[in-house]
């Protein structure tokens, strides 16, 4: 079976591995799609929290189910995925109904091999229904249920103005979800193409460039002086979080789904005057998952927006460094295993 393993920062290679053997509360999957996501650029990099190498990267994962065990309802040769947040199941945070931050987790593709492979193995009580979907739809699914967790987890109130800061993959479902919530998005990014793919492909309403002198100004124009009652970092860069505090209305939700390294630095005095919330968003629920799926069969959110990249599994190594560079416009890589 041929896998591709990050063996150290900025290093791929090819190597050889075992085919998966079934066992018990299993599930073995023939790997079909891999979309690549930031956590997988990052790693490559060396800027991934909670990592260690050698690693198989890949979490955003479509195939045919080939074989399992206690997976009632699931079919031989049925295309499905999976939710790569593998839980105990016991701890306090599952115990709570919150297994996506759960204390002992292991996420395919960061704490455990992922799914840069031909066949993967895992727990049959991941396994998603493919729903008549794509493949290509399928392994969008898991990278959209980060951004409709992250939506539900700031409570997002029709007609709300809500920033997301970060127009990548992940900031992109964001505005998705929270469009479909009944929020007016502003999208902010240091990236003008990508602000241009918030107008074009998503309708958003407001874009600002974070570059911009002015973008408090700008912001009281669009909300009447009020500023945004949520604010969602989706770029996990610390400068970008830190700036972020002073553009929160009073009363505002600040949520992070991008993860960095360093320290949150921000104001006592301003955030406390505001009554202000923050919070993180990890991973994401059965629920999101679903949510996803059903919003994807009634035509909320257009797949194809996303994918601007294609290659083979044979060609990923070639390619893959090149998608750190913003000039290459990539939104979504796809791999394909055939």
């Amino acid at each position: 079976m041929k896998t591709l393993i990050c063996t150290t920062p900025g290093l791929l290679e090819y190597k050889t591995g075992e085919k998966p053997v079934l066992q018990k509360g299993h599930a073995i999957i023939k790997v079909k799609r891999i979309g690549i996501c930031g956590t997988d650029l990052h790693a490559f990099e060396g800027t991934q929290p909670y990592f260690e190498y050698p690693r198989i990267l890949g979490h955003e994962l479509a195939g045919e189910l080939i074989e399992f065990d206690d997976a009632p309802g699931f079919a031989q040769g049925e295309p499905i995925t999976f939710m790569p947040y593998f839980n105990c199941g016991t701890c306090i945070a599952c115990r709570s109904g919150k297994p996506n931050c759960c204390v002992n987790i292991k996420v395919c593709g960061v704490h455990i091999d992922g799914g840069m492979v031909e066949y993967i193995s895992v727990p049959s009580s991941s396994l998603v229904h493919g729903e008549g979907l794509s493949y290509d739809e399928l392994a969008l699914v898991e990278p959209l249920a980060i951004g409709a967790h992250g939506v539900g987890r700031a409570g997002i109130k029709n007609g709300e103005f809500v920033l997301v800061i970060g127009a990548g993959p992940i900031g992109l479902g964001v505005m998705e979800f929270a469009r479909i919530a009944g929020a007016q998005v502003i999208a902010m990014d240091v990236n003008e193409g990508r602000l241009d793919f918030c107008r074009q492909h998503l309708k958003v309403n407001y874009t600002i460039n974070a570059k911009d002198s002015d973008v408090s100004n700008q912001l009281k124009t669009i909300t009447a002086g009020n500023m945004p009652t949520v604010v969602i970092d989706a770029t996990g860069n610390q400068k970008a979080i830190n700036n972020a505090f002073q553009y929160m209305a009073h009363g505002a939700r600040f949520a992070l789904i991008g993860l960095q390294k360093g320290e949150i630095s921000f104001s006592h005095p301003e955030f406390h005057k505001r009554e202000a919330t923050l919070m993180s968003s990890r991973n994401a629920t059965r629920h999101d998952f679903e949510h996803v799926i059903a919003c994807m069969k009634n035509g909320l959110i257009d797949p194809k927006n996303y994918i601007t990249h294609r290659v083979g599994f044979d060609e990923l190594k070639r390619d893959f460094e090149s998608w750190l560079k913003p000039e290459t416009g990539v939104i979504k890589a796809m791999v394909s295993i055939e």
